[in-house]
């Protein structure tokens, strides 16, 4: 069947777009098919990504990304996937333009993570500045000794507050809604680390000035930067329709060469269970695309 491809990836982010690097340079067919929804985009630079003195941008790591693997392979199309089925063994998408038959799909989709209240254009001026930061992993190091506000609660909440103390001694925590969901040792921990718990709902967050405000029953709070820990939504949907098992946030479950309990579909990136970073997802989509090259040619000969 001449109008069936190899593989069909599903997301144009870092994960997906090292896939197609690597299944393009293995002479399978290929399409990717993006969105436009990678949270790479939203960062303003990465400084923990190697290879990039002084950082670089998400938006121009995806720039530059893009470009290597159209060197190889078809262009990128920008469109969304609407609905994936199987057709004995193969799989059948469609966008709202057309309809793509593949031997194999590679879910790339990542997450959403949840954004406290704050409008639009207060959201993009407040990431692009630094004032906004979404993980702590990548950019903790950016608010040493910072005034840090964290917005969360339970244990996420409590976590993300305790990490980021290693990297500042200012450190509060605000509850999004009402009182905190705490238990007694983790309030203890807050109070041995000197960690502020301020008791919700946050109002809309605004930029004033250098800082970040946070609006409280208790006033005004203002920081230098704030970290949501809302949780996120996993972007899973469409290997859950499948039948793909899932953790119960939404997270795809793969083995070791990242293919889920669907043959034939994988997944990597922050769609995957695993670490959330650039460079994780990017070694996972690596895997995947090896392992998608090698189970194809349990099927057919790979030969020139």
């Amino acid at each position: 069947m001449s109008d069936v491809i190899d593989c069909l990836i599903i997301g144009g982010g870092p994960a997906g777009l090292t896939a197609a690097i690597y299944l393009a340079r293995f002479h399978l067919t290929l399409r990717v098919i993006d969105a436009g929804a990678s949270r790479a985009a939203w960062i303003p630079r990465t400084r923990n990504h190697a290879g990039y003195p002084g950082g670089i941008a998400g938006t121009e790591l995806l720039r530059l990304m893009r470009e290597q693997a159209e060197e190889y392979g078809p262009a990128v199309t920008d469109a969304t996937i609407e609905h994936i089925a199987r057709d004995g063994e193969l799989f059948v998408a469609r966008t709202a333009l057309e309809t793509i038959t593949a031997r194999s799909v590679l879910l790339a989709t990542g997450v959403v993570n949840n954004r406290p209240r704050i409008d639009d254009a207060g959201h993009a001026l407040a990431l692009h500045r630094g004032l906004l930061r979404y993980c702590p992993i990548c950019d903790g190091y950016e608010v040493t000794d910072k005034k840090v506000g964290v917005i969360g609660t339970h244990s996420h909440g409590y976590n993300e507050a305790v990490f980021l103390r290693m990297y500042t001694r200012d450190v509060t925590l605000v509850a999004p809604d009402q009182e905190h969901e705490l238990s007694d040792a983790e309030r203890a921990r807050l109070d041995e680390l000197g960690i502020h718990a301020v008791a919700g709902p946050c109002e809309p967050l605004r930029i004033e000035d250098e800082a970040i405000v946070v609006p409280t029953p208790q006033g005004d709070l203002a920081f230098d930067s704030v970290y949501p820990a809302l949780g996120s939504v996993i972007r899973s949907d469409l290997a859950v329709s499948l039948g793909a098992d899932a953790t119960d946030d939404g997270c795809l479950a793969v083995d070791d060469h990242q293919r889920t309990s669907i043959p034939g579909l994988y997944a990597a990136g922050d769609v995957a269970k695993g670490l959330d970073q650039i460079s994780h997802a990017m070694g996972e989509a690596g895997v995947a695309a090896t392992t998608i090259r090698n189970d194809l040619a349990e099927t057919r000969t790979l030969a020139r």
